[in-house]
């Protein structure tokens, strides 16, 4: 609607209204996450956090109208129609921009259920935000480094335990666990560090993945992998929402999550060696994805 005003303008404005839209739904979910804290009973914080998803979805919906209003972007998509409200997912993208968030989010809203991360423990005592997640049901978890567990031996497999009583509240509740096997941006300087065997992609970081499978395993029913791709340069944030970003190509496989994915990843060898080539598997289909894209925009 107002994509005719001038990109800077357009940006400011977007920015504006993005932050008060955040600032306007935060507010009800901290509110929710206090009286969530102040009732322990099981009934009253299932109906507290039923109350806090609606309005992280509503802001999602927002963000999203607001995209509507200011810019003009094409969404190319398949693999949509395979997706219920339903369903236990893991979420897996690629990742190359703050942009992929907003995709997602976008994207995924009302066909799967709201999108969550899990978050290093120590972020809960994040002010407001901490309260939030914590309404949200945003899974904490502990992970010890090896050398850690080397001094106290007596705590391990402690932190895989402590994130499946994190998860629990998921048996009667669909969720979607979204997770960036890359574990950071895509760009040339890093591709080239790495000296990645994929084209278009990092290599992915297999150990966070089998932790959330291990913990969540008896949960997660499906994997929805996610392909995105940007026919021009990679866009800022900025650049989105300045309606700079003519067109988005996005790819979407739904895949089955049977008991080969699900194992001890740090202490058996050998599963180890399956889940890696497993997710490798599906990184040579991601890339070739990438390069299908890649090809047709060349010509």
């Amino acid at each position: 609607m107002f994509s005719f005003l001038p990109q800077p303008i357009i940006g400011y404005l977007s920015f504006f209204l993005y932050i008060f839209n955040t600032i306007f739904w935060l507010i009800p979910i901290v509110i929710f996450s206090i009286f969530k804290a102040l009732i322990p009973l099981n009934v009253w914080q299932k109906i507290m956090s039923y109350a806090a998803d609606l309005m992280a979805s509503n802001w999602v919906a927002t963000n999203t109208i607001i995209q509507k209003l200011f810019t003009r972007t094409k969404f190319n998509v398949t693999g949509l129609d395979n997706l219920s409200m339903n369903e236990w997912y893991l979420v897996l993208s690629n990742h190359q921009s703050w942009v992929d968030i907003l995709v997602l989010q976008r994207l995924l809203h009302n066909k799967i259920p709201f999108l969550k991360f899990f978050l290093k423990k120590e972020l809960i005592y994040v002010p407001l935000l901490g309260l939030a997640w914590w309404a949200l049901d945003f899974p904490f978890m502990k992970r010890y480094s090896q050398s850690f567990l080397k001094k106290n031996p007596h705590l391990k497999g402690k932190d895989i335990e402590t994130t499946r009583k994190a998860c629990a509240k998921f048996k009667h509740k669909p969720v979607s666990i979204m997770n960036f096997l890359e574990g950071s941006r895509f760009s040339v300087e890093k591709h080239q560090q790495q000296a990645s065997p994929f084209e278009y992609l990092l290599k992915p970081k297999a150990g966070g993945i089998a932790f959330i499978l291990d913990a969540m395993g008896e949960h997660l029913t499906k994997i929805v992998n996610v392909t995105i791709h940007y026919p021009k340069n990679i866009p800022t944030f900025f650049d989105f929402i300045s309606n700079k970003v003519e067109e988005i190509n996005v790819t979407i496989n739904v895949l089955t999550i049977n008991k080969s994915l699900i194992g001890d990843y740090f202490n058996d060898d050998q599963f180890k060696q399956s889940f890696q080539e497993e997710i490798n598997k599906m990184w040579i289909d991601k890339n070739t994805t990438l390069s299908d894209y890649h090809q047709r925009y060349q010509k």
